[in-house]
């Protein structure tokens, strides 16, 4: 019998191309001030998990995410270019509506899902997918029998929740991805099983002080 993972994937807290609504992708975009907060919450959140692992994409908006996960349990981040965004290319850098202006063409087959568009420079959906699942499978396994973080972004998350789900890679997206937000996984040797997802509670602190301000 094979050794389950538990796994607890989060994505960075917000950027101010977050907030904009602009595509990140590859670029190396910093955590705001709101951000870093969402990431402040997350070790009292996920102290009792007993995590023996942190592992991060290496772009910064996660890395320093996982750092405020990591640090207070005494543990290292690990990097793992794997677990990066999809790269978008051209694309980055403009905000959605932009793209809807200035690059219909572009905007027609990335909101439709064409699992085979690439931006100039980009990942098709199906490259991006594939790089996904086989750095998550190869994770899942070195970390057998213990429960691990990863910290990744939005994209990355989508393609391991169509994975679990049994979701079509080109079907509509009709599930949540919140900054900063718990999601958790079990995988054994037969895949990956959806146990929880978008459970922004340690979150609402937050909330709750802005609402006051």
């Amino acid at each position: 019998m094979n050794a389950t993972t538990r796994i607890i994937a989060i994505r960075h807290g917000e950027t101010d191309w977050n907030a904009d609504s602009r595509l990140q992708g590859h670029t190396d975009i910093a955590l705001n001030d709101l951000g870093r907060a969402q990431a402040a919450c997350l070790a009292s959140a996920l102290g009792h998990e007993g995590l023996t692992a942190v592992v991060a994409s290496p772009l910064q908006r996660a890395f320093e995410t996982a750092r405020a996960l990591a640090g207070p349990l005494g543990l290292a981040c690990q990097p793992e270019p794997g677990l990066r965004e999809r790269g978008f290319g051209a694309m980055e850098g403009l905000s959605y509506q932009e793209i809807d202006e200035h690059h219909p063409h572009w905007a027609r087959r990335w909101r439709a899902r064409d699992p085979e568009f690439a931006p100039p420079g980009g990942e098709t959906l199906i490259e991006f997918q594939a790089r996904c699942l086989d750095t998550a499978e190869r994770l899942a396994r070195q970390h057998a029998g213990t429960c691990v973080a990863w910290v990744t972004h939005g994209g990355v998350l989508d393609c391991l929740y169509r994975a679990a789900a049994g979701v079509d890679l080109s079907a509509p997206r009709t599930w949540q991805l919140g900054n900063a937000a718990v999601n958790r996984l079990l995988f054994t040797g037969s895949g990956f099983t959806l146990i929880g997802w978008n459970d922004t509670q340690h979150l609402q602190v937050l909330a709750r002080a802005l609402d006051d301000t």
